[in-house]
């Protein structure tokens, strides 16, 4: 019997330490919600790292220039970034119904980017049809204090039913301001 609790413990030691050793996703999958004005804004993307490219991301002949939708940009890794809204948007001056899109950025003027709402949904990020946008929002262009090297989506709550989206990643921060309708 303790020859048994022994060996049980050894293989959970040993299961333990395999999956503490298990290789992380490059661009793991992460879920920004906020709740305004009583409503539920979510959006689901995976979140690549910069992993030593800071500077050699964007633009023409960075990484994501490489990319067949280029100067469109998923805005996240893997399948196409999502938006989930309960409620009536506007994003900037863009009415978004409530219900489900696909978010892109047009990196065509590093400094002026732009927010697409896309209608169609469920597709791999690379696949992009511009015939199905809502339409495109102007982003206000920064610089985080620091490198960012997970991307990330934050909406923050501005209190009266407005809030801000941002997005950032490496050297670069993207909002758009939103209010719920």
């Amino acid at each position: 019997m303790r020859a048994s609790l022994g060996c049980a413990a050894a293989l959970v030691f040993t299961a333990g330490l395999l999956s503490a050793q298990s290789p992380q996703p490059k661009s793991p999958a992460a879920t920004e919600t906020q709740t305004i004005g009583g409503k539920t804004i979510t959006i689901s993307y995976c979140s690549p790292r910069v992993n030593g490219r800071a500077g050699k991301l964007f633009g023409k002949d960075g990484r994501i220039g490489q990319d067949p939708t280029y100067p469109v940009w998923r805005a996240g890794a893997n399948a196409a970034t999502k938006l989930h809204t309960d409620a009536d948007l506007e994003i900037g001056n863009l009415t978004v119904p409530k219900g489900d899109y696909t978010l892109y950025v047009d990196l065509a003027n590093p400094a002026a980017w732009q927010l697409i709402v896309n209608k169609q949904t469920g597709q791999w990020g690379l696949t992009y049809n511009k015939e199905q946008d809502l339409g495109r929002v102007p982003m206000a262009m920064s610089k985080p204090p620091a490198l960012v090297e997970n991307l990330k989506y934050t909406i923050t709550d501005r209190g009266g039913n407005q809030a801000t989206l941002t997005l950032e990643w490496e050297n670069v921060s993207a909002s758009v301001p939103i209010t719920i309708k």
